[in-house]
């Protein structure tokens, strides 16, 4: 493929309802459909081609989770509260889905570091998930909200303890 800066025209037939949709949609420095065109496949040719690239699929997760950060600054703002718990999962869940966009396991070993990496974070994911409920209340909007969901979890991981003969297996 020979790159260009030059601009090169193309011409396309839309459905109405995606036509309508472009239309409607805002996208910050592109106020034309045509800007926007070129902002929307722009995106894209970034995430086709950091495809097997995590730092470059960590950008692009960030970059779809940017309307709901955007939004969680607005909540803070208008609570007075910020959610330690909301900004640990969004960190956890953009490395997450960045590892497992980039990944493309070719046998079994990368398979199986694949789902090394995987658990790792998952966990992560949990225990930053009960560290907010070790105290009463979470640093979270709802501060009750880790304590609500977690008997489940705390019933398997007391189970799982029992199995293994202790406090420490």
């Amino acid at each position: 493929m020979v790159r260009t800066s030059s601009m090169e025209p193309v011409s396309a037939r839309l459905p109405g309802d995606i036509y309508l949709w472009l239309a409607g949609l805002e996208i910050e420095g592109a106020p034309t459909n045509s800007d926007k065109v070129r902002v929307l496949l722009s995106q894209l040719k970034r995430q086709y081609d950091g495809a097997f690239d995590y730092a470059a699929a960590h950008a692009w997760v960030r970059d779809l989770m940017g309307g709901l950060r955007d939004g969680l600054v607005a909540a803070e703002r208008e609570s007075g509260r910020h959610s330690d718990l909301l900004a640990a999962s969004l960190e956890q869940l953009t490395s997450t889905l960045a590892l497992v966009v980039s990944s493309r396991p070719a046998n079994a070993g990368e398979a199986r570091a694949l789902e090394d990496a995987l658990v790792r974070r998952l966990f992560a994911m949990a225990d930053g998930l009960l560290r907010q409920g070790a105290t009463s209340e979470a640093s979270a909007f709802d501060p009750g909200v880790v304590r609500r969901h977690w008997k489940s979890t705390l019933e398997l991981a007391q189970l799982l303890n029992d199995k293994q003969g202790g406090p420490h297996g």
